[in-house]
C-alpha cells in the first residue's frame, strides 16, 4: 500500500523530523517537498543522509494550487503562515498541520492522538498539538478525566530544548553563545500554547481552567520537553499512577513510570513519559510529562495522526527506540 505524501516546510526542524520518519515508513511515499528559502535545492543537499530512493527530489516553492497528486500533506510552517495557504489545498488531500494556526478551529480535529484516537480516524484536517501541550496534557488527561484534580489554578512550569524555536531561531537567544550555560524564561502570561491547553483542560474535566499559569523556559539542550505541573487534589501518588495506567491501557506510546521521567528517555522517539507525586494532606498533586519536542511534540505525533487518518496501524513508522546516549 503506497500513500503519496508531501511535506511543506521540509528544511525546518519539524519538517526535517517528518522527513526522517516518513523515509522509513512502510506505507508513506514522499513525492513532494516544498519550502521557501530552500526552494530549488536538491533534498539530498539539505539532508546528506537521505535514502538513495529520495535523492532525486528537489525542493520546490510552496504553492498550494500547484500540488502533485497527494494523499496526505504535512505542513510544518510558522504560526500565522499556514491558515490562508492551507485553505487552498484540495479537499481530497488530508492535511496534518504541525504549526499552530488550526488548533481548535472549526473543521479541524485537535490531534491529541493518545487521548482521542478514535476521533481522528478518517478525518481530513487535523491540527497537531504544540510541544508543551503534548507533554502537559498527556500527563493531566487521566487525572482530569477521573476527577482526581481540580481543573482550575493549575500551574505549569516547563523546560524545552532550543530546537523548539525552529531552525530560523527568530533572535539571538537561540544561538549557541547565548543559550549555552543559560536558563531563560519567556512568553510569560500570554504564550501561544495557553489557549489550547485551557480548552483541552476544560474539555477533559467539564470544568473551568480559570487561573491557569504556564511558564516555559529555554534550557541549553537540543531536544526535549519536561513539564512539571502543580495541581490541587486529594489523590495519592498511587491513585494517580493507577488511574493513568487504566486510562492509557493498550496505548502504544505512553510510558507511566514510578520515578520522575527525564528528557533523554524520549529523544528521537514518539514516546511520552508521565509520572506523579502527590500529598493529599497538602491538597497537592504534581504531574510530570516528558516528550521529545520534535517527536511526540511535533513530527512524531503528526505521523501518528496521519496513520489514524489513513486507517493504518497507529505505530507504523514509529516503532524505533529512543536515541541513547
Amino acid at each position: 500500500m503506497s500513500i503519496r505524501v508531501g511535506i511543506v516546510g521540509i528544511s525546518g526542524f519539524g519538517g526535517g523530523e517528518a522527513l526522517r520518519l516518513i523515509a522509513s515508513h512502510p506505507s508513506f511515499e514522499l513525492v513532494y517537498a516544498a519550502g521557501e528559502g530552500s526552494a530549488g535545492t536538491r533534498l539530498v543537499d539539505r539532508f546528506p543522509g537521505l535514502p538513495a530512493r529520495l535523492a532525486g527530489l528537489t525542493i520546490v516553492k510552496w504553492d498550494p494550487e500547484s500540488l502533485p497528486k497527494l494523499d496526505v500533506l504535512f505542513a510544518s510552517l510558522p504560526t500565522g503562515a499556514s491558515a490562508a495557504a492551507l485553505a487552498r489545498v484540495p479537499k481530497d488531500v488530508k492535511i496534518v498541520d504541525i504549526g499552530g494556526d488550526h488548533r481548535y478551529v472549526d473543521g479541524w480535529a485537535y490531534g491529541l492522538a493518545d487521548v482521542w484516537p478514535a476521533e481522528l480516524a478518517g478525518k481530513s484536517r487535523v491540527a497537531n498539538p504544540g510541544c508543551f501541550p503534548a507533554a502537559t496534557l498527556t500527563a493531566l488527561a487521566p487525572l482530569l478525566a477521573e476527577g482526581l484534580i481540580e481543573p482550575g489554578n493549575i500551574v505549569i512550569d516547563a523546560k524545552t530544548g532550543i530546537s523548539g524555536a525552529g531552525r530560523g531561531g527568530a533572535d539571538s537567544r537561540f544561538g549557541y553563545a547565548e543559550s549555552n550555560e543559560n536558563l531563560v524564561p519567556y512568553g510569560l502570561l500570554r504564550h501561544t500554547h495557553m489557549p489550547e491547553m485551557a480548552r483541552t483542560i476544560e474539555r477533559l474535566s467539564g470544568g473551568s481552567a480559570a487561573g491557569l499559569v504556564f511558564t516555559p523556559h529555554l534550557v541549553p539542550m537540543t531536544r526535549g520537553v519536561l513539564a512539571t505541573i502543580y495541581c490541587r487534589g486529594r489523590a495519592t501518588t498511587e491513585q494517580c499512577l493507577a488511574a493513568t495506567r487504566r486510562f492509557y491501557a493498550g496505548r502504544p506510546f505512553i510510558r507511566v513510570t514510578d520515578t520522575p521521567p527525564q528528557t533523554k528517555w524520549a529523544i528521537g522517539s514518539n514516546l511520552a513519559f508521565v509520572s506523579y507525586a502527590a500529598d493529599p494532606e497538602r491538597n497537592l498533586v504534581i504531574a510530570l510529562g516528558v516528550v521529545d519536542n520534535l517527536g511526540k511534540g511535533a513530527a512524531g505525533q503528526a505521523v501518528q495522526n496521519a496513520n489514524l487518518m489513513c486507517g493504518l496501524q497507529e505505530t507504523a513508522g514509529l516503532d524505533g527506540m529512543p536515541v541513547w546516549p
